[in-house]
């Protein structure tokens, strides 16, 4: 297997700086972004040169590292970084983590202060990394009893590139790829930014794993000719009675996945689950730039002025997942 770049790593110490893979880039370029400011790594979760759930909460942890060590400093970083992307929970509770280690080592000197926040930083990455390993395993436990070469399809990225470890819904395909399994994925381009087009078939490619990219349109006609057995994607926030948010798009191929009595399976760490939100419906749901429909990767593909609807997530509802493939085991509702 061929290795995939790091997502993100910190250079240096105390004074260091964190250096992210550009995904803006891929799959034409490898290009990585110095962030050595608040501000740096902001732009870089809402430009999405970083982006899946768990990876903009890693990225959001050290981006506090760059602020001042000073307590009103840090809350300050917390509160700006909170504001940069607003579904994927795990933003929110990686700050919270690094706003708590504040709070509880504020009285310390400035340099201890400051290492206190920077190893908490890494302690979240590594559990990240280490939480991608167990849902590969649970997930390739549940679907043991496939048959060998079986297809499985996903929606967007949800690999290496989108956490610290080796992907959630892709940790699952990784791990019955070394279990000699040979899944076939099939994978969604993922209009508008063809995260699946660009990202995951990149990501499975360098594994040496078959895939097929198909237009997000083509999904059903593939479930149809029976070419799919199960479907694993990742998630951005699970409310408190299992409806998931995920990239926009994976509503509708749950719903085909019901139609076709395919099972459709989430994969995602606990830390993408938000309690606090009775269902779904709660879940916000972030509006994008309209040009990157109507002027996708700058070439223009629409009239100029044509009315625009961009949410960048949808929610399927918790009866549609057969489901969630966790580190802590598979939850059903």
């Amino acid at each position: 297997m061929n290795r995939i770049p790091e997502t993100m790593s910190w250079k240096g110490g105390l004074d260091g700086y964190l250096v992210l893979l550009d995904q803006t880039k891929l799959p034409r370029e490898h290009v990585e972004v110095d962030c050595k400011t608040v501000e740096d790594v902001w732009q870089s979760i809402k430009r999405l040169a970083v982006r899946g759930a768990p990876a903009i909460g890693c990225a959001a942890a050290y981006g506090v590292c760059l602020s001042e060590p000073e307590l009103a400093e840090v809350e300050q970083a917390c509160d700006y970084l909170a504001t940069s992307r607003p579904t994927a929970v795990n933003l929110f509770w990686a700050l919270n983590r690094m706003r708590e280690t504040a709070q509880q080592t504020s009285t310390l000197a400035p340099h201890q202060f400051a290492e206190a926040l920077l190893t908490e930083a890494r302690a979240i990455r590594e559990e990240d990394r280490q939480m991608c390993t167990d849902i590969g395993n649970h997930g390739a436990d549940l679907l043991a009893d496939l048959p060998v070469g079986s297809g499985i399809l996903t929606h967007c990225n949800a690999g290496a590139l989108a956490t610290a470890g080796d992907g959630t819904a892709l940790s699952v395909i990784f791990e019955l790829a070394r279990r000699k399994r040979k899944p076939h994925v099939w994978v969604d381009e993922t209009r508008p930014l063809l995260q699946g087009a660009r990202l995951t078939t990149w990501e499975l490619m360098q594994r040496g794993i078959d895939c097929t990219l198909i237009c997000d349109s083509m999904a059903a006609q593939v479930m149809r000719e029976g070419r799919v057995q199960a479907i694993v994607t990742g998630a951005d926030r699970i409310a408190a009675n299992g409806d998931a948010a995920n990239k926009i798009g994976t509503y509708g191929v749950a719903t085909l996945a019901k139609v076709h009595d395919i099972p459709f399976y989430i994969a995602a760490p606990t830390s993408t689950f938000d309690v606090s939100l009775t269902n779904g419906s709660e879940i916000p749901i972030e509006q994008r730039d309209v040009e990157e429909i109507t002027c996708g990767f700058g070439t223009p593909t629409a009239p100029e002025k044509v009315s625009v609807y961009n949410p960048a997530f949808d929610v399927t509802p918790v009866e549609l997942i057969a489901g969630i493939i966790t580190e802590q085991g598979v939850k059903r509702y």
